[in-house]
C-alpha cells in the first residue's frame, strides 16, 4: 500500500521527487504518513478535503481487504 500510495500522490504534486511515505507500525495497525513539499499540500489535501479524503478511502478499502488497520495521516 506504501508503493501505491507514494505513486498516486506523486502524480498529483508539482514535485514529485520530494513525496515520503512512512509505514509506522501502531496499536492495532499500521500508521501511513505521507509528506510533501510544502507548497504541494494544498494540491494533497483538494478542495474541501476531497482529494485527501479519497486517499483515505483508498487506504481503507485496502486495510479491509488485507485485514490490517491502516490510518493516512498527511505530515506537516
Amino acid at each position: 500500500m506504501k508503493d501505491v500510495l507514494a505513486e498516486i500522490a506523486r502524480s498529483l504534486v508539482d514535485h514529485p521527487d520530494q513525496v515520503v511515505v512512512t509505514e509506522t507500525p501502531s496499536r492495532g495497525g499500521v500508521l501511513l504518513q505521507l509528506a510533501v513539499a510544502r507548497e504541494d499540500r494544498g494540491k494533497l489535501i483538494g478542495k474541501q478535503g476531497r482529494t485527501v479524503r479519497a486517499l483515505r478511502t483508498l487506504v481503507h478499502a485496502a486495510s479491509l481487504k488485507t485485514g490490517t488497520h491502516m490510518a493516512l495521516e498527511v505530515s506537516k
